[in-house]
C-alpha cells in the first residue's frame, strides 16, 4: 500500500541569490505534494533575503542568522523539520518533479526501510549502488545529498552532522549509518534520476589533501582497520597529486 509521507527538503543558503529561486520551483513542482520546505540562511548579504521572502508562499519555514557553517545549518534545518523523511537540497541544486514521488514510493515499500540512495545529474548519471540492501564495505560510498533521504527516527537515531568535520560530515554520518547501526538502506533504479546539482559548492573550493585527511580520521572513527586506512590514503594521493599539488 503506498503511503502519503510528510517530506522534509532543508535548504542551506548563503549569498544564494543566483540559483536560489531555481531551487525553489523544482519544489513547488513536484508531484508529491506532501513535504515542507526549510530554509536556513546565514546572514546572507546580497538579495537571497528578498528571494526568500518573494517567494514565501512556497517556504513553509525560514531563518536568517550566523551560524558556524554548512553541518551546523543543517543540523538547525533537522530540528525544525517535522516530516516522516528528511532530504537536503542545497541551495544551487534542483530536483526534478517527480523525485519525491519516487521517494515516497519507495518508503512506502517496506517499513523498515532507513534511507534511500538515488541517482543523480551532473555531468553525467552518478549512481553508487543497485536495489539492494546496502552493507558496509571498504570502497564505500554515495552519490551527491541531492540524492540522499533518511527516516527522521533513524536520523534522531544515528544523530546529527558531527561538526568536529568540515568537510565530509555526511560521509561520517553515512558510515555511522550503516556501520555502527545496522540501518538498512536502499537504492533506486539507475534511470531514477532524483535530481541535478551543479559543481562550484563546498567539495570545490577545499584543500584536497586536507579533505582526504579528514576522510582518514572519519574511516578510522567508524572502525576501519589502521592499515588498510592508510594504504588506501597513499594510494588517493598518487592518484591525485595534480589536484593536490595545485
Amino acid at each position: 500500500m503506498k503511503n502519503n509521507f510528510k517530506i522534509s527538503i532543508i535548504t542551506v543558503t548563503k549569498n544564494s541569490e543566483k540559483f536560489l529561486e531555481e531551487n525553489i520551483k523544482s519544489l513547488s513542482n513536484q508531484t508529491h505534494k506532501n513535504f515542507e520546505h526549510i530554509v536556513i540562511d546565514g546572514s546572507s548579504t546580497d538579495n537571497t533575503i528578498e528571494i526568500i521572502k518573494k517567494n514565501s508562499d512556497k517556504i513553509h519555514k525560514w531563518i536568517s542568522e550566523p551560524d558556524d557553517g554548512l553541518y551546523y545549518a543543517m543540523n538547525k534545518g533537522i530540528k525544525l523539520s517535522t516530516g516522516d523523511i528528511i532530504g537536503i537540497l542545497n541551495s544551487d541544486d534542483i530536483y526534478y518533479p517527480n523525485a519525491l514521488e519516487i521517494v515516497n514510493r519507495y518508503f512506502s515499500i517496506d517499513d523498515n526501510l532507513d534511507f534511500l540512495f538515488g541517482t543523480v545529474e551532473k555531468h553525467k548519471l552518478m549512481h553508487g549502488y543497485f536495489p539492494k540492501k546496502i552493507k558496509w564495505t571498504f570502497g564505500f560510498y554515495t552519490t551527491h545529498s541531492v540524492g540522499f533521504f533518511i527516516k527522521k527516527k533513524s536520523q534522531l537515531k544515528v544523530g546529527f552532522y558531527d561538526l568536529r568535520y568540515k568537510y565530509s560530515a555526511d560521509y561520517d554520518l553515512f558510515l555511522r549509518m550503516i556501520k555502527r547501526f545496522g540501518f538498512f538502506g536502499l537504492s533506486t533504479k539507475k534511470e531514477e534520476v532524483f535530481g541535478k546539482f551543479r559543481p562550484g559548492g563546498l567539495s570545490s573550493r577545499i584543500n584536497f589533501l586536507d579533505y582526504l585527511i579528514e576522510c582518514n580520521k572519519i574511516r578510522l572513527n567508524n572502525g576501519q582497520n589502521l592499515l588498510i586506512v592508510y594504504i588506501i590514503f597513499i594510494i588517493k594521493i598518487f592518484k591525485n597529486l595534480k589536484k593536490i599539488l595545485k
